[in-house]
C-alpha cells in the first residue's frame, strides 16, 4: 500500500478525498469532535499531534452560536459568524500543530438549509480570497423528511459545493436521540435502520455530482444509554456497501459512511463498523463530560477560591485558582484523555498523513 503525504493544516477537496480513502485502506477512521469554543478547538488539536493522528473539528449550529458569543443579539447571524470565525481560527492554528484537520458543519436540518447556504457563501468568499473553502463539508441531514426531498435538496446543494471543493454529508435513516434541538427521542425502531436500497439511491443521485460522505443510520442514538438499550446493527452498513458495489461496478465499499452516536458505543461495534467502511465516528456526549468532570473536581478541591478573592480567615489570595486559565485547562487535560482512548478506539494513533509528509521532508 503506498502512504501519501499531505501538508499539515486544514484538508479539502481532493486531499480530504485522499484522506479518506487512507483511512479505509489502513481500517481506521478519524473521530469528529464537536467544538463550542477557542478551549475545546485547541484542546482536540492537541490531543490529535499528541496521538500523531489526524481528525475532524466539527461545529453544530448551536456549537456555532455561543463560539459567537451568547449576548449577540441576532441568533442567526451569531450561528453564521461563530461558525466563520471558529473555521478561521483552526485555518490559521492547524498547520502549527502538524497534524490534518477535516473542518465540518454538523446536523442541520430543514430548517437550517438557510445555515447551510449563508455558510457556503463564506465559504465561496474564502475560496477566492485564499484557493480552498473555509470547510471541508458541511452536513445537511434531511433524514426527517421524505427521501425525495432529502436527495434532490443534497443535490442541490451539492452542486453548488463542488465548485468551491467542498463535499457534504448527508443522514439516511434516523439517528435517535436529540442533538441542539435536531432530533428527537420519539422514533420508530423500523426509522433507527437504513434500508440499503436509499443507499444505493443515494449513491446514484450524488457521485455523478461530487464527493458525499454518508451517515447510514444502524440503530445509532445520540446520548449515553444504559447498555441493552442501544441496538447497534452494523450488517446494515456491510449490505449497503456489497449493494452499492454489486449494481454500479464499483470497488469494495465505494461509500465513505458516518457512525453517528458514538459515544459509549460498544468497541466490538466499532470495529465491526469500520471493516464496513465507516471512516468518521462522531463523540460529543462523553467529550462533553470529558471536559466538564475535571473542571468540576477542581472546584471541589478548591472550593474557598471560588467564593473569595482572599481567604477570609487567612489572608491567603486565590488568584492562581480561580484564574480561568487553570479550570479550563483542567477540562482541556479531560477532554484531551478521553481522545486518546478515540483515537484508539479507531486505530486512527500514529497514521497522520500530516505526520508522514513532516517526515519525508527531514530524511
Amino acid at each position: 500500500m503506498t502512504q501519501i503525504a499531505l501538508k499539515p493544516g486544514v484538508v479539502t477537496g481532493e486531499d480530504y478525498k485522499a484522506l479518506l480513502a487512507a483511512c479505509k485502506q489502513g481500517g481506521y477512521a478519524l473521530p469528529a469532535v464537536n467544538v463550542v469554543n477557542t478551549s475545546s478547538i485547541n484542546a482536540v488539536m492537541e490531543a490529535a499531534s499528541k496521538n500523531k493522528a489526524d481528525v475532524i473539528i466539527q461545529l453544530s449550529n448551536g456549537g456555532a452560536e455561543f463560539y459567537a458569543g451568547k449576548g449577540m443579539p441576532d441568533s442567526f447571524n451569531a450561528k453564521v459568524l461563530g461558525a466563520v470565525s471558529a473555521a478561521r481560527h483552526v485555518h490559521l492554528l492547524a498547520e502549527h500543530y502538524g497534524i490534518c484537520v477535516v473542518l465540518h458543519t454538523d446536523h442541520a436540518d430543514r430548517k437550517l438549509i438557510p445555515w447551510v447556504e449563508a455558510l457556503i457563501t463564506h465559504g465561496e468568499d474564502f475560496y477566492r480570497e485564499t484557493g480552498k473553502p473555509l470547510f471541508t463539508s458541511h452536513m445537511l441531514d434531511l433524514s426527517a423528511e421524505d427521501i425525495d426531498f432529502n436527495l434532490s435538496e443534497s443535490a442541490r446543494l451539492l452542486a453548488r459545493m463542488v465548485k468551491i471543493d467542498m463535499s457534504i454529508e448527508i443522514e439516511l435513516g434516523v439517528t435517535g436521540g436529540e442533538e441542539d434541538g435536531v432530533g428527537s427521542d420519539n422514533i420508530e425502531d423500523a426509522r433507527l435502520y437504513t434500508q440499503p436500497e436509499d443507499c444505493l439511491r443515494a449513491w446514484k443521485t450524488l457521485a455523478p455530482l461530487g464527493h458525499f460522505s454518508l451517515a447510514a443510520s444502524f440503530g445509532n442514538v445520540h446520548g449515553v444509554y444504559k447498555p441493552g438499550n442501544v441496538k447497534l446493527r452494523p450488517e446494515i452498513l456491510k449490505n449497503s456497501q456489497e449493494l452499492v458495489q454489486t449494481t454500479c461496478n464499483t470497488g469494495p465499499n465505494p461509500l465513505d459512511l458516518v457512525f453517528h452516536g458514538g459515544s459509549g458505543s460498544e468497541k466490538a461495534k466499532i470495529d465491526e463498523a469500520i471493516g464496513y467502511g465507516v471512516i468518521k465516528m462522531n463523540i460529543d456526549t462523553d467529550t462533553q463530560f470529558a471536559f466538564s468532570q475535571p473542571v468540576g473536581k477542581f472546584v471541589e478541591d478548591n472550593p474557598k477560591a471560588f467564593k473569595f478573592q482572599i481567604d477570609p480567615e487567612d489572608g491567603t489570595p486565590y488568584k492562581k485558582f480561580y484564574d480561568p486559565r487553570k479550570w479550563l485547562r483542567a477540562g482541556e487535560e479531560g477532554l484531551i484523555a478521553r481522545l486518546d482512548e478515540a483515537f484508539i478506539d479507531l486505530k486512527a494513533c500514529g497514521k497522520s498523513l500530516a505526520l508522514k509528509k513532516s517526515e519525508e521532508l527531514a530524511a
